[in-house]
């Protein structure tokens, strides 16, 4: 089947992706993904790939309020747990966006971008979304750059969401290895 490589098809509702059992309570959880991955891993870790001005994907615009395809502040993560990639978080939010909206976001390094967004009482989350990305997808294709690993197993499955805080507005998507449904609670 062809697929699109600027496009994923994204989902107001799980069932549109048909993910398994363990992969939806990854994808439906509203929490912060990085609290619940530490809750799944005895070391926890987030490698800073890239944050710099970048073409937003296609099929980004329209969540961050921008016309049409446009720069971008991007910010690209791994998140690890145990020494092993499960998450590469993808964050994308307007030029126009000011240092009032988004005070922390320019300093985070190697900092997970979750700890302070669900800490920050001014931040809103708007609903999720979820999508299968295959091979061809951009994101995909960062996720083999970053790790070294030519192929994995298809599809990947993704979702995303908004954020706002004081009229900015900013789009994180998540997109999780297929290790991730191998994460058992550790026993803290």
């Amino acid at each position: 089947m062809a697929r699109s490589a600027m496009f994923a098809k994204w989902h107001d509702h799980p069932n549109g992706v048909h993910p398994s059992a363990g992969m939806r309570g990854w994808l439906t959880d509203r929490a912060s993904l990085t609290y619940k991955l530490i809750a799944h891993s005895t070391q926890f870790r987030v490698q800073r790939l890239h944050q710099h001005r970048a073409l937003c994907l296609a099929d980004e615009h329209t969540a961050i309020l921008l016309p049409d395809r446009k720069k971008v502040q991007e910010r690209d993560v791994l998140l690890f747990c145990d020494g092993r990639p499960m998450v590469l978080g993808h964050t994308v939010l307007s030029l126009a966006s000011t240092t009032s909206e988004w005070p922390f976001f320019g300093s985070l390094g190697e900092r997970s971008l979750g700890t302070t967004l669900f800490g920050d009482p001014l931040v809103a989350r708007g609903k999720l979304q979820y999508a299968r990305l295959y091979q061809d997808h951009p994101l995909v294709r960062r996720m083999c750059v970053a790790t070294g690993v030519s192929k994995f197993p298809m599809p990947l499955f993704a979702r995303r969401s908004t954020f706002r805080r004081k009229g900015g507005v900013m789009l994180v998507t998540e997109v999780f290895f297929p290790d991730i449904e191998l994460l058992k609670r550790s026993l803290k």
